[in-house]
C-alpha cells in the first residue's frame, strides 16, 4: 500500500484511536473477571493483558477503523476530526486501522484460545461495522447491537471463560448478554449528535428513522428494561442487597431519563455522562453478586 511521506504525529495516532471510549470494554472485562470468583490477585497479569487487549487494542483498532469509512460523514459532522481535518494525512488512517487490527490479534494469542478467539470475533464486528459490503452501522438497529455486543457482553464472556478455562455459567452469560442489549441505548445516545450528516449521506441511525422523540424513548426502554431484568434475576437468585443496589441506581436514571426525554437532543450528551456511568457503576454491582453467587455454590 503507497504511503504518503509525510507521516502523522503520535497525537493525531491517539487521537485517532480515543482514548476515551476504550473505558466500557474495559470495564466489561474486568467485571467479566470479577464475576466468577477466586482470588483477583491469583490472575492479575491475565486481568491486565484482557483489559489491555479490551480497550487500547480491539476497542482502538475498532475506533480507527470508523473513522476511516465515516471520514465523509465526518467531513459534514465532525470536520474537526484527526481524517477530516487532514491531521492524518492520505491513507494512513487506513494504515493505523490495518496494523492495530493485525496488533490486537496477535496480542490476544499471547493470552490463550479463549481470548484468541474472541479477539477475532471483535475485531470482525469492528470491520463489518464501519466497512463494506456490510456496513451494519448503516442501520441504528443492528449497528447498535453490534456496538453493545461487543463492548459489553464479549469482553465480560471472555474474561470469565478464560479465568474459567471453560464455558462461563449460565447466569454470567445471560447478565452479560443483557448489559450488551441495554448498550444499545447508550449507542443510541450517541447518534443525536450526529444528524445532520447522517441523513444527507444515509446512515440510517435510529434518530434518523424515528425522530428525535422516538430515538430518545427506544433509548430510555432499553436501557431501563434490561436492568430491571437484572434487578428481577439477582432477587430470583438470593442476591437482594445487591438487587436494592441496582434497583437503586436504575430509579436515579429514570430521574435523569424524564428530564431527558423533555428535550433530548439538548441533554443527550448530560444524560450520557450521568446515566452511563448510573449504568457501568450497576454493571460491576451485579459482578460482585455474581461472585457471591459462586462462592455460595461452592
Amino acid at each position: 500500500m503507497p504511503m504518503p511521506h509525510t507521516a502523522p504525529r503520535p497525537g493525531a495516532i491517539l487521537e485517532l484511536l480515543k482514548p476515551i471510549t476504550w473505558f466500557p470494554p474495559m470495564w466489561a472485562y474486568a467485571c467479566g473477571a470479577i464475576s466468577v470468583g477466586g482470588a483477583v490477585s491469583d490472575r492479575w497479569l491475565y486481568i491486565a493483558g484482557g483489559v489491555l487487549l479490551a480497550g487500547p487494542l480491539v476497542c482502538g483498532a475498532s475506533q480507527a477503523v470508523n473513522d476511516w469509512f465515516d471520514r465523509h460523514v465526518d467531513a459534514i459532522n465532525e470536520p474537526q476530526r484527526v481524517i477530516p481535518s487532514g491531521r492524518m494525512p492520505g491513507q494512513w488512517g487506513l494504515f493505523v486501522a490495518i496494523a492495530t487490527s493485525l496488533i490486537s490479534l496477535l496480542f490476544a494469542s499471547l493470552l490463550g484460545w479463549w481470548v484468541f478467539g474472541a479477539a477475532v470475533i471483535g475485531v470482525a464486528l469492528a470491520w463489518a461495522y464501519s466497512a463494506p459490503p456490510f456496513r451494519l452501522k448503516l442501520n441504528g438497529w443492528w449497528g447498535n447491537l453490534a456496538v453493545g455486543l461487543s463492548y459489553e457482553t464479549l469482553p465480560w464472556i471472555t474474561a470469565a471463560a478464560a479465568a474459567l478455562g471453560t464455558a462461563p455459567s449460565p447466569q454470567i452469560a445471560i447478565i452479560a448478554l443483557l448489559y450488551g442489549i441495554g448498550a444499545h441505548g447508550i449507542m443510541t445516545l450517541n447518534d443525536f449528535k450526529a444528524i445532520e450528516g447522517d441523513t444527507q449521506l444515509g446512515v440510517r441511525t435510529l434518530p434518523v428513522q424515528l425522530g428525535i422523540s422516538g430515538a430518545a424513548r427506544v433509548a430510555c426502554i432499553v436501557m431501563a428494561l434490561t436492568q430491571l431484568c437484572v434487578v428481577a434475576l439477582l432477587l430470583h437468585w438470593g442476591m437482594g442487597t445487591h438487587a436494592m443496589a441496582v434497583g437503586a441506581l436504575l430509579a436515579v436514571q429514570v430521574g435523569c431519563m424524564i428530564r431527558f426525554l423533555r428535550d433530548p437532543q439538548r441533554f443527550a450528551i448530560w444524560y450520557s455522562a450521568i446515566g452511563v456511568g448510573l449504568y457501568v457503576t450497576g454493571m460491576m454491582i451485579t459482578a460482585f453478586a455474581l461472585r457471591a453467587l459462586v462462592g455460595m455454590a461452592g
